[in-house]
Parts: structure tokens; sequence; C-alpha cells
């Protein structure tokens, strides 16, 4: 099987279903972007070694919720229906993974820079691209209803995720958190 058809060479791609779309649609420019997600995700993944097994589990398993956000974003309204779904108790899990992250450390008290380690960096390189694919899946839902709101839910509370895991893995490696101390 070839990967490449041509059929995009003249700026249209097609959604889950057959029907062509622009690829500058919203919907297109959003899963374009959580495709973008998910290429940093892996890679924070990649980067994290034999301490970090449960925040690598983590990864995979929002690596499949993302890939689940992206095959609805991708897809005819009339099949979204048939597709992997996320569910509200994906938001809960997240917020439960953001919990145990935050458990043990410092209390923050002021706004931090997102460096002080590649791991800690890199963090907030995935947290930027989901809170950027966040706002582009709010404005494809406004040219498409349809778009579930727990796609939305989950990718708000995601870019949370990627904070919390940024500081887990700062604390663990040694680095503390950089303060924001602005200049009067």
């Amino acid at each position: 099987m070839k990967i490449y058809t041509r059929t995009g060479d003249k700026g249209t791609t097609s959604l889950v279903g057959g029907t062509r779309a622009a690829k500058n649609d919203p919907r297109i420019e959003a899963y374009g972007t959580v495709d973008e997600l998910m290429a940093h995700t892996g890679y924070l993944h990649d980067m994290l070694g034999e301490k970090h097994q449960e925040e690598k589990k983590q990864l995979e398993w929002v690596l499949d919720r993302l890939m689940s956000c992206a095959s609805l974003l991708a897809s005819e309204d009339t099949l979204m229906a048939k597709l992997p779904q996320v569910f509200p108790d994906d938001i809960a899990r997240l917020e439960k993974h953001i919990d145990e992250l935050q458990e043990g450390l410092p209390e923050l008290r002021h706004f931090t820079l997102p460096c002080g380690h590649p791991q800690l960096s890199y963090s907030h390189i995935c947290r930027t691209v989901c809170r950027r694919a966040e706002r582009r899946v709010v404005g494809a839902a406004e040219q498409y209803p349809d778009v579930p709101e727990t796609v939305r839910g989950y990718l708000n509370r995601l870019s949370d995720y990627f904070y919390a895991l940024g500081r887990r893995l700062g604390y663990d490696l040694g680095a503390a958190d950089v303060p924001w101390e602005p200049k009067k």
C-alpha cells in the first residue's frame, strides 16, 4: 500500500466517511493540532526514564485518548457515534492523575517559568500545544456543533495535567520551580 494518494494536492482532504474538506477547514485545523500534540506527547513519553514508569503509562493512555479526540474531529457528524468516544470518566481520570502528580509537591505561591530541566520544559511544550488544540477545537465546534463537548473538556484538563506533570518531573529530577518575578 502506498502512503501517498495525491488526492490532497489541490488543498483538500477527506473526513472519515469520505467527504472532502479544505485543508484549512476549522475541523482539519483542530485534528491536525491534536495530531501535533500527540507527536509531542510521544516524544515526552520517550524522554522519561525508568524512574517514571507510571507517568509513561499515563502518557500512553493520554495518547490513546488523543487518538479518539482526533478521530472524532476528523469524522463526518453522522459517523461520530460509531467511533471511539471521549467520556466524562476520561476527564475524571485526568483529574485523579493531576491530584496524584501534585502529592508532596511544594505549594505554588507564584507563577513559574517553563524551565529548569528538559523534561519539565517539554511538558510545558505539550501544555501549550494542548492549549492551542483546545482553541482550535472551540473554533471548530462553532462551525460544527456536533463536536463532542467531552473533547473540549478533555483537552482543557489535559493542559492542566501537563503542567502538573512538569512540576512532578522537575521535583523528582531535582529541579526547583523557577518563579516568575515581574519587574516593577
